[in-house]
C-alpha cells in the first residue's frame, strides 16, 4: 500500500484558482431577482389601488 502524504502538483494551483472564481454563491443575481419582485409587487399594489 502506499503511503498517503499528499504532495501539490503544479496544476493544483491553476485549478483552485479556477474554482475560487467560478463556484460563488451568485449575490448580485440575488439581490437583482429581489429588487424585480419587489418593484413588482409595489407595481401590483399601486395599480390595484386605481
Amino acid at each position: 500500500m502506499k503511503s498517503m502524504v499528499w504532495a501539490p502538483e503544479e496544476k493544483d494551483q491553476k485549478v483552485n484558482q479556477y474554482l475560487e472564481r467560478v463556484n460563488h454563491a451568485p449575490y448580485e443575481m440575488i439581490a437583482a431577482m429581489l429588487m424585480a419582485l419587489f418593484c413588482l409587487f409595489t407595481a401590483v399594489i399601486l395599480i390595484g389601488n386605481f
